[in-house]
């Protein structure tokens, strides 16, 4: 009987602790930073009232101290236990999970136990499991049944950053042998146990989170309101004014990332020749795992909504490139371990200083006073290697045949693209490029799990060129002509240079670069025009890319206010200065809106969380973003912190999104999506999906229509309810 208790108890502890987690957001780490909502936890709740729980839980500075001291033991041992690769000297044990090596460790630190006899001993004779751990701590601490879930909640939200990693590797993260495990239940315990001893009357952080709330107040959305409304109204009048046009058969079609840092370029584009650019999300509807063997590498390449169905291969065309790769490859990792090893042991960095010192400080000179001079230095040293790198090719023999027709089919139906094809079709992923930036990743594809998507774009190129997948493409209706070929691209959103994964030199291929080119500099001037920068020469602008002292190598997705979806024709002749999401679509060949339901619960859902998290990192820089990059400090290679023991950072650093120091450049404002469709179809979708009911009626984000049946425009109220724009 007692056995089964036992059991019994531990099964509600562990469903406690699941609960106590659902308020906390997940962070991704370094490697593939991905936006989330900060508040996505409170997102089943109005955003007024979630703004004012968030307020208690998330911005305050005044924690107690005894808190504060609990805070920093607890981040001490998860830097050493979560390090990936950063420590001179690892933590041992982690292979037998956090709870079991800390326990194993914890009786040798005097700043837990303070040479107390009783507090040597409780350690000493800890639980064997987390689970009983937490239960003994939480007896102990006095906390009644009733309180133990909004206790262990509060354990969580005062240390946040940690507590959304956890988050993540918990609920979120791949697989990954070479990552030591972890649990939320070892977590809470560890953080209970060090409550327990450095805090014995720990339950009066109930009190102070009561006034906390009682304090709060969430008056902040009335100036979010203003921004949205001087925003949304102009923007519907204007999309509103505008006509389809009578479909043509252009010079070339290319697709890009519905990302807002796309849509000045394909403006520009535009603005050069008889082009057609169509949006959809980057990775281009090819759920995959990405493996280049040679430099042993291997990543998921997809929305992290999405798991992925294929593993693809990635190596150099021929043997001849393929051994060069390797070469190349090789003598980098060689000299990129030698380095990081000499570097992060704490013996040898002096002798590192004393023999390369004279050689990096002339470097490290040239790379201030003239960026563009070592670029160009650095790139002849990296010719051979980025040079095979458009070489490389995917196989897509891991891809089904069935498979790879659905994924064409659907990559074009999405976007509308089902006649009228170009003979040149271009799928354009995209990445960014930055210097000394620990934040890089969060620049690039987030449709591509926080990675460049150039090869979801070689993929879906492959796949289309194939005749087999064109007869069968054929029979559901779509005929791609014989005379047009699919290309695949990458656009670097830092310069707005694209790279065309191309060996034709046909006389229409060596057009379009040659305006791929002219567009990438309308694209940089106008881009400096607007930052009011006097000299509007374009490389300054490239400059951001490679000058390593840039706190601001680009303001990213920045000024996001908007999510457009419907044909191009209704945007092309806008200026909508890189704020809004793009996506193609058109609503007379979706007419069981199958394609618009995965636009509004995929990426819609992801532009949200891009969206908020802009908006809290510029409202709350401190609470919900990165501080300045200027201070901060990389820990095991997952995170940023403030100094050498704050809490991790899991927002953008300030120079994301403000000017200066006081100034904002990002306007803090809630995502309004804008959808050319029927109102009958967009009332059924939302009908029929509880995230988006949630969504829209909690005020996280606010809906739009352009009806075609009477050429009016409507905005959604909370109460799914429609009001004319006037």
């Amino acid at each position: 009987m007692s056995i089964s208790i036992r059991g019994q108890e531990n099964m509600n502890m562990s469903d406690l602790v699941k609960n106590s987690f659902t308020k906390i957001a997940p962070f991704w780490p370094l490697k593939n930073l991905i936006a989330v909502n900060p508040l996505q936890g409170l997102e089943d709740l109005p955003i007024e009232e979630a703004l004012k729980i968030a307020s208690a839980y998330f911005e305050q500075s005044d924690l107690p101290q005894e808190m504060l001291l609990i805070n920093i033991e607890t981040i001490k041992w998860l830097g050493v236990y979560c390090d990936e690769g950063q420590a001179t000297i690892s933590m041992p044990l982690r292979e037998n999970g956090l709870y079991y090596a800390w326990r194993e460790l914890a009786r040798y630190d005097q700043k837990l136990h303070s040479n107390k006899k009783e507090n040597i001993e409780f350690l000493e004779n800890l639980p064997d499991t987390s689970v009983e751990a937490i239960d003994h701590c939480l007896t102990s601490l006095g906390i009644a049944k009733d309180d133990q879930k909004q206790f262990m909640t509060l354990l969580l939200t005062t240390l946040p950053g940690w507590a959304s990693y956890i988050k993540y590797r918990t609920e979120w993260a791949p697989k990954d042998p070479n990552v030591y495990s972890i649990t939320q239940e070892d977590y809470l315990a560890v953080r209970l146990i060090i409550t327990k001893l450095l805090w014995p009357k720990a339950k009066e952080l109930a009190h102070w989170y009561k006034k906390a709330f009682d304090q709060s107040n969430s008056k902040v959305l009335e100036k979010i309101q203003a921004t949205e409304q001087s925003y949304r109204i102009p923007l519907l009048k204007k999309i509103a004014n505008q006509k389809i046009q009578k479909q043509h058969t252009p010079e070339a079609q290319l697709v890009f990332c519905i990302d807002v840092r796309s849509e000045p370029f394909r403006k520009s584009l535009e603005s050069t020749g008889d082009y057609q650019t169509l949006g959809v999300a980057g990775f281009f509807g090819i759920p995959v795992q990405i493996t280049d063997k040679i430099a042993d590498i291997s990543y998921p390449s997809c929305p992290v909504l999405l798991k992925p169905k294929h593993e693809i291969f990635e190596s150099p065309c021929s043997a001849e490139k393929c051994l060069s790769y390797k070469k190349s490859h090789d003598l980098r990792h060689s000299f990129k371990r030698i380095y990081q090893s000499v570097k992060y042991t704490f013996s040898t960095p002096f002798a590192l200083v004393e023999t390369l010192g004279g050689l990096s400080g002339l470097w490290m000179g040239l790379r201030t006073i003239s960026p563009r001079l070592s670029s160009k230095i650095k790139s002849i040293f990296n010719h051979n290697h980025n040079h095979i790198n458009q070489y490389i090719e995917p196989s897509i023999d891991q891809i089904p045949f069935e498979d790879q027709c659905s994924y064409a089919e659907n990559a074009l139906r999405m976007m509308g693209l089902t006649d009228h094809f170009a003979p040149i079709v271009v799928f354009c992923g995209h990445g960014s490029a930055t210097e000394n930036n620990a934040y890089a990743t969060a620049l690039d594809c987030g449709a591509c799990g926080g990675r460049h998507g150039g090869s979801n774009a070689k993929i879906l190129a492959r796949i289309m060129n194939s005749a087999e997948v064109k007869t069968a493409l054929s029979k559901n209706g779509i005929k791609i002509p014989e005379t047009t070929q699919f290309f695949a691209a990458e656009h670097n959103t830092t310069t707005d240079e694209v790279t065309l994964f191309c060996k034709d030199h046909t006389e229409a291929i060596e057009k379009l670069k040659h305006n791929l080119s002219k567009a990438c500099t309308i694209s940089n001037v106008g881009r400096l025009k607007k930052l009011e920068v006097n000299n509007c020469d374009p490389d300054k602008a490239k400059e951001r890319s490679y000058d390593w002292a840039q706190v601001r190598p680009e303001w990213g997705l920045a000024r996001n206010a908007a999510f457009i979806i419907a044909p191009r024709d209704l945007t092309s002749s806008l200026d909508l200065e890189g704020r809004c999401f793009l996506h193609s679509y058109d609503y007379k060949k979706d007419p069981e809106g199958t394609f618009l339901t995965t636009i509004l619960t995929a990426p819609v859902v992801v532009a949200e969380w891009i969206n908020m998290q802009y908006l809290f990192s510029t409202l709350d820089n401190v609470a919900y973003g990165g501080g300045s990059k200027i201070t901060k400090n990389i820990t095991g290679k997952i995170g940023i912190m403030q100094g050498n023991a704050s809490d991790l950072m899991t927002g953008l650093p300030l120079q994301s999104v403000y000017r200066n120091d006081t100034d904002p450049y990002h306007e803090p404002q809630r995502l309004m999506v804008v959808v050319f469709a029927l109102q009958s179809m967009v009332d059924k979708i939302i009908q029929a999906q509880p995230i988006l009911q949630k969504l829209f009626s909690n005020g996280w984000i606010q809906m739009a229509i352009l009806n075609p049946q009477d050429n009016e425009t409507y905005v959604m109220n909370r109460d799914f309810s429609w009001q004319k724009v006037v």
